[in-house]
């Protein structure tokens, strides 16, 4: 009895059936080629119409063996990548594990208290400049009112000149009379001092007054004296109430200068306060 036996089938080349088969179905040789050779590749007769789909399967497998190599191995740029990350992450200091909450607390402490000091400062430096802009203001307004002031005044305001200095009657009339209601304010000619405030000969009361430039001025017959002795005074400071007390005919003040001091020569008045500006 005769024995038959069967031979091997032939090994094909995937790549070389593709080639030789431009008319076999692309899809088939995808999956063929992608089973390592399992199913072998059926021909066909050569159709016009194939080759150029064969030719596109061709470029597919090569495409996804490229991507299989890519995909199994890092590129020399992602590898630089992550090292230069690393790195840079090092040298920021960025690495190992995060402060102790204790040390965090204690450093914004730290910075808290610098806040609240430089705050302190900023609000200790604004009060200052305002209280010394407020002291400036001050002594700006003294300063103005000062010189607004007026450095002499007429003893008596709106007063009316009755008798004048000169001998009357035999004697000497040392001032001036100033006639005025009762209680009206007498004032000040000048800044001075007050040397004596109280009871006078002749006057009922009086005032004597020492100026900067050593004369004395003499207030009498007031009927309430204001000021006392080593008082200052300023001009236009009111200083007592004028009245009608000792020799008097009649409510007014008199009025006199002693140049040079209290016992100094009784000049008149009127030509003293007229060289001051003031006229009556």
């Amino acid at each position: 009895m005769p024995v038959f036996i069967e031979a091997p089938a032939p090994v094909v080349d995937e790549v070389a059936a593709v080639r030789q088969a431009p008319d076999a179905d692309p899809i088939g040789v995808v999956a063929a080629l992608a089973r390592g050779g399992r199913n072998r590749l059926t021909r066909r007769p050569p159709t016009a119409r194939r080759r150029p789909a064969l030719y596109l399967a061709a470029a597919l497998v090569g495409a996804l063996s490229i991507s299989g190599a890519a995909a199994g191995q890092p590129t020399e740029v992602e590898t630089t990548t992550a090292s230069h990350s690393v790195s840079v992450a090092e040298e920021l200091g960025l690495e190992g594990a995060t402060p102790p909450v204790a040390e965090v607390n204690a450093q914004a402490a730290v910075r808290l208290r610098e806040l609240v000091s430089s705050r302190n400062a900023r609000d200790a430096e604004r009060t200052a400049a305002a209280d010394a802009q407020a002291e400036a203001d001050r002594v700006a307004v003294a300063a103005a009112e000062e010189a607004a002031r007026p450095k002499v005044v007429l003893p008596v305001e709106g007063a009316r000149l009755t008798s004048g200095f000169g001998a009357r009657w035999g004697t000497l009339h040392a001032g001036i009379d100033l006639a005025a209601p009762m209680r009206t304010p007498e004032r000040a000619a000048m800044d001075g001092v007050v040397l004596e405030a109280g009871p006078a000969s002749g006057f009922g009361l009086a005032v004597y007054i020492q100026h900067d430039n050593g004369d004395v001025t003499v207030y009498g017959h007031m009927d309430q004296i204001l000021v006392k002795a080593g008082q200052v005074v300023r001009a236009g400071d009111t200083i007592a109430l004028l009245g009608n007390r000792g020799q008097s005919t009649g409510p007014h003040l008199h009025f006199e200068v002693h140049v040079g001091g209290i016992n100094g020569t009784k000049i008149d008045p009127l030509p003293w306060l007229r060289e001051r500006g003031v006229q009556i």
